[in-house]
């Protein structure tokens, strides 16, 4: 029987193996696919609430008490719930979850464990400051160190070196990273009722099931923000953050999903969405991400015929941020200040974002058009607190052309270049990380380059109806002859 299997039934799991099983797939690793014709609504499988891992249901965080745990700010982003992974590890058998962490993967292709030089390929990305390990290792010398040092009653002394080292620390946030789910605590979990799990009541249950929310999950699909997406974190109960056996195995791709994740009061069941033939692999959600994010989170990268043709990720987007738009408006960017923080503290964002749709951003044309504000029209913008409309106009079009240009010239290559890089000719030769990373940026490219043609046309749009007019006014081009 498969280890994984094996160790969720006898920890109260119940799986339907008629119904689903596990093979390798090449490009996508172990992969989850129907044994026989499965119809919509069918249970999967179902995960006792007690089987979840995270900070609520680690043992760890009542033995190291409130004190400690605050003292070292291990309810803050993933820090609490890696300690958690890397103490359950060490525990070896006598953790209920040994069977489930040594199925884990412990090799990853997401950019926190990049070369220098294939980083460097994400240069101009949305990707590149997004990978947050300067933060993360920061995190790990700064607080969980120093917790180690406290109890080492708790963290043996000899298992320092392999139980919690730097590398380890890396593993267990990527699998958090990839793997987590967001899991809500129902009122009355933990108390000695909840914990037990009835064997016969795992399959049904009279209250309706509810879907764990794409939305609440920081991958969207049902998984949890990466530890350096520290806004939602500050929002976010982290205890909410779990991993979840067997869930985690179903892989994704765009549009792809055939089943969900739902709780009950005392479970969690993976259930079909739509019917799923036999041998098709039976797929989760992520919530449609762009590539930059897959890669980021994941590791991979989705490639689909697209509407308009070629190959891509439709969910794909750009990231343009404030302070290059300031400089495309002001000589002076130093003087815009006071109207960022205020455009900030209005509910403005620093980062606007293009997507498929080459229409520009609204907030973005908002946004400009503060900045372009007179002292006057600023004052009075103040005082009615209200931001102004993100309403399109030949100015406005003009530094916008600018931004997207200048946006698209922060990518070292072209978008040809690209393309010949994916071509049947050269793909070969590209290594894996190089691969992925000349998908997310020409997927990019391509967006600002649509954007771009259409924002050209209305620029040139413009020009041409300034100079009828200036040829009016001196009668060229009206029909009159000038006067002498």
């Amino acid at each position: 029987m498969d280890p994984l299997v094996s160790w969720f039934q006898s920890q109260g799991g119940l799986i339907d193996a008629a119904s689903m099983g596990f093979t390798e797939i090449d490009g996508q690793g172990r992969a989850a696919v129907a044994k026989q014709d499965l119809p919509e609504g069918h249970t999967l499988f179902s995960i006792p609430r007690t089987l979840t891992l995270s900070t609520r249901t680690s043992s760890l965080p009542r033995l190291l008490g409130d004190v400690l745990w605050n003292k070292h700010e291990l309810g803050k982003g993933w820090v609490g719930l890696i300690l958690c992974m890397m103490w359950e590890e060490a525990q070896g058998p006598a953790s209920k979850w040994s069977g489930y962490l040594a199925t884990l993967p412990t090799v990853f292709n997401t950019p926190m464990f990049w070369c220098e030089e294939d980083t460097e390929e994400l240069k101009g990305t949305a990707v590149i400051d997004k990978i947050g390990k300067e933060d993360t290792e920061k995190d790990y010398h700064g607080r969980l160190i120093p917790c180690l040092h406290s109890r080492p009653d708790l963290f043996l002394p000899e298992q320092l070196s392999s139980c919690y080292s730097l590398e380890r620390y890396h593993i267990h946030g990527s699998r958090i990273l990839s793997r987590s789910f967001h899991v809500e605590k129902l009122e009355g979990e933990g108390s000695d009722e909840s914990a037990e799990v009835d064997r016969d009541d795992m399959m049904a249950t009279d209250e309706a099931p509810q879907l764990i929310d794409p939305d609440d999950a920081g991958n969207g699909g049902d998984r949890s923000a990466e530890a350096e997406d520290s806004d939602e974190e500050d929002e976010e109960d982290v205890g909410d953050v779990a991993m979840v056996p067997m869930a985690d195995m179903l892989n994704a791709r765009y549009g792809s999903e055939n089943a969900k994740l739902f709780y009950e009061t005392r479970n969690l069941n993976m259930i079909t969405t739509k019917p799923i033939k036999a041998g098709e692999q039976i797929w989760n959600t992520y919530g449609d991400p762009p590539n930059s994010d897959l890669l980021r989170r994941y590791g991979h990268v989705d490639v689909i015929p697209l509407p308009d043709g070629g190959e891509g990720n439709p969910a794909d987007i750009v990231e343009i941020r404030a302070d290059l738009i300031v400089d495309c408006v002001s000589t002076k960017p130093e003087d815009m200040s006071e109207r960022i923080d205020w455009w900030l503290d209005q509910g403005g964002d620093d980062t606007f974002v293009l997507d498929t749709d080459p229409e520009f951003p609204q907030d973005c044309i908002s946004f400009i058009r503060l900045l372009q504000l007179s002292p006057d029209e600023w004052k009075r913008a103040q005082k009615k607190e209200k931001l102004p409309k993100g309403k399109m106009d030949p100015a406005i079009a003009s530094i916008s052309f600018e931004v997207l240009t200048k946006r698209l010239a922060q990518y070292p290559t072209s978008i040809e270049e690209d393309e010949q890089l994916l071509s049947p000719e050269r793909i070969g030769t590209l290594s894996l990380n190089k691969k992925h990373a000349v998908v997310v940026r020409l997927g990019e490219k391509r967006i600002l380059r649509s954007t771009l043609d259409d924002m050209k046309i209305l620029v040139q749009a413009n020009q041409g109806s300034g100079k009828r007019k200036a040829d009016n006014r001196d009668g060229r081009g009206s029909g009159k002859k000038s006067k002498r």
